[in-house]
């Protein structure tokens, strides 16, 4: 799909649609991403400030789909970890910016070599209509390059992550199974 037909995807994909989320500008190398979000009646919340989860949403995805357009698909990019700190209630339309440079993506690339896996991090502003911060979230991204024959899952184990969560030479559980598959 090209950066442009993600573009639009995105504007209609129903949890940011329906959010109030779009996309304002992006270019189309997809180093710099623009996202806005509308004060409605159906995502305000009881206060009639932005809601909370949704500036979050704003957020979510695009370092993810950057990393993605500019790594290729030898690359395996997820969301590790955010954290979010709001400032001040969000009264307005909300925007946040986000760039990648080619520094970065080098930082990774380098950062990634012999199976490495990376934690990216980045911060994210999110600004009112007269530029003031309302809240920033620090996004961590887990990057790895992806196996090129990966190893066989043990028997039995099929594709329910509970059971994959076993190492197959010893049958002891992940300290955190859920997330068995970034290690």
């Amino acid at each position: 799909m090209t950066p442009a037909g993600l573009m639009r995807f995105i504007n209609f994909w129903p949890p940011l649609f329906f959010a109030g989320i779009h996309v304002v500008s992006f270019d189309p190398d997809m180093r710099n991403v623009e996202v806005g979000l509308r004060l409605t009646w159906w995502n305000h919340n009881r206060a009639g400030t932005q809601f909370g989860g949704n500036i979050y949403s704003m957020t979510d995805p695009f370092y993810p789909l950057m990393l993605m357009a500019h790594l290729g698909p030898d690359y395996a990019v997820w969301d590790e970890s955010a954290q979010i700190a709001f400032i001040k209630p969000g009264t307005t339309k909300l925007r946040a910016k986000f760039s990648l440079s080619e520094r970065q993506v080098s930082d990774i690339r380098s950062n990634t070599t012999g199976d490495r896996k990376y934690l990216a991090k980045f911060l994210v502003q999110i600004t009112d209509v007269n530029g003031v911060v309302v809240a920033t979230v620090n996004k961590v991204i887990y990057i790895r390059p992806k196996q090129r024959n990966p190893a066989p899952m043990p028997q039995g184990a099929g594709t329910n992550l509970a059971m994959s969560a076993f190492r197959a030479e010893t049958a002891e559980p992940l300290a955190h199974p859920t997330r068995a598959y970034l290690t």
